[in-house]
């Protein structure tokens, strides 16, 4: 299992909550939703998400600004921004409560979906090892009910609390959890947290200090936890600076660029170079439609073609037809009717507009958004 981050851009509200900031705190509480809930397929979270916001946002006792909770986790591992990880909370019951910690709400409920799956449990892990790189969060795991009235958050999720199973890289009885981000929030965590599209929370501050070392201008939005290609560029440009070259210039992170990047920088730093154009990239027709016909089929979410899948996907998420989040390099049923979709707005009808791509559909599509196709 890996863990998805999904900004709050890509589930439907303003890029950035209006509430206070907040740059430390004792730890983090953990919630759940305390009414009925029942399970659901992925494409459904994201409106769930969207309605929690709504509802809080008309409540008039609270006077909420945004949705209460800073980070949101679904039963399947996603890892929702609701206020952030630098923004007080609203949930934890008083002003001095949310204060003293960030708030976590896992999407489980008081009947139907009660216990926390795999993947809720190593996204609420996630959370939680995000709030103390982004948030400086203090060490404290603790449930709502601590320190407030109330049941949150069940027992299912409270008995995690107090056995310690949700601390990051622990399952709670001394052992190692598999693929989770456990990282001390200073040291190289290791190759694994800087592969491209996937989440840890080391990513934040390496960006953070490539901003310092004056690499910032490979960035849009700013450094976040999903290791990008801006990510990727500005750490090359950084190992440029110390003179390296070749395959010690690639952009992933090793222990020498880790510990350089950590030293403070000049205090008169080189300015940034200018970004290198991205090079345009390369999708084989064969594979794409490979992928197509192939994975749909198979169970789980195979990735077969990664490399020119995920180039499409990304392409029909930039036309609106593909949700950001299922974008994974797997060619399943979502992607098909995204490209379906796609083929239609072309003009194409029936038999044309299978999902399957063809060389004239796919180059259009490389055209419009920056690939080039191969047989």
């Amino acid at each position: 299992m890996s863990v998805v981050y999904v900004r709050r851009a890509e589930w439907g509200a303003p890029a950035t909550s209006p509430a206070a900031s907040m740059t430390s705190s004792r730890g983090v509480k953990v919630h759940y939703l305390g009414t009925p809930y029942s399970s659901r397929s992925h494409d459904r979270c994201a409106a769930y998400v969207r309605d929690i916001r709504a509802s809080h946002l008309a409540n008039k006792k609270e006077n909420y600004v945004d949705i209460a909770y800073n980070l949101l986790v679904c039963e399947h591992g996603y890892v929702y921004e609701g206020r952030g990880t630098r923004r007080r909370g609203g949930a934890n019951g008083s002003a001095q409560l949310n204060l003293d910690h960030f708030s976590v709400c896992a999407l489980l409920g008081s009947s139907g979906l009660t216990q926390p799956t795999p993947a809720m449990i190593e996204g609420i892990r996630f959370a939680i090892a995000l709030f103390r790189a982004e948030g400086s969060a203090g060490r404290e795991i603790r449930g709502h009910k601590d320190g407030y009235s109330t049941s949150c958050p069940g027992p299912a999720l409270y008995a995690l609390v107090t056995s310690g199973a949700l601390e990051p890289g622990s399952t709670g009885d001394g052992t190692p959890a598999p693929n989770l981000p456990s990282w001390d929030g200073t040291s190289f965590p290791g190759a694994q947290a800087f592969v491209l599209g996937k989440s840890h929370p080391a990513v934040t501050l390496l960006g953070q200090r490539l901003v310092a070392h004056g690499h910032g201008g490979f960035y849009k939005e700013g450094p976040g936890p999903t290791f990008g290609e801006a990510d990727r560029q500005a750490t090359a440009a950084f190992q440029r600076a110390q003179g390296w070259s070749g395959s010690d210039a690639d952009g992933y992170p090793g222990p020498s660029t880790w510990a350089r990047l950590m030293a403070a920088p000049a205090s008169t730093p080189a300015p940034a170079p200018a970004p290198a154009p991205p090079p345009v990239p390369v999708v084989s027709l064969r594979a794409v439609i490979n992928s197509a016909k192939a994975d749909p089929p198979k169970a789980g979410v195979p990735t077969s073609n990664y490399t020119d899948v995920i180039v499409v996907e990304h392409a029909l998420a930039a036309e609106g037809l593909l949700d950001r989040a299922r974008a994974d390099g797997h060619f399943g049923s979502d992607t098909v009717a995204a490209y379906a979709a796609f083929q239609r707005r072309l003009g194409y009808s029936g038999a044309d507009a299978d999902g399957i791509p063809g060389q004239t559909s796919l180059s259009k599509l490389g055209a419009r958004r920056g690939f080039r196709v191969t047989a």
